[in-house]
């Protein structure tokens, strides 16, 4: 499966699935507390399976905002 990485720089890495999300997370080392992953415009649960075929984005979470 393509994972494109923006966390915060765009990368691109090619994995093997089908995978959880919660898998997948753990291949690539990332807290699942930090990150939404999503595929297209669907926000996936950390259950969601991936096929082999799919491109995920995986965005760090920001959380903020002014005074």
């Amino acid at each position: 499966m393509k994972v494109i990485l923006r966390t915060p720089h765009k990368e691109e890495r090619e994995l093997e699935g089908p995978l959880t999300v919660r898998e997948l997370l753990e291949r690539l080392d990332m807290d699942p507390e930090g990150v939404i992953v999503a595929r297209g415009r669907e926000l996936l649960t950390l259950d969601t399976r991936v096929e082999d075929d799919a491109t995920v984005e995986v965005i760090r979470a920001i959380s903020g905002g002014g005074a």
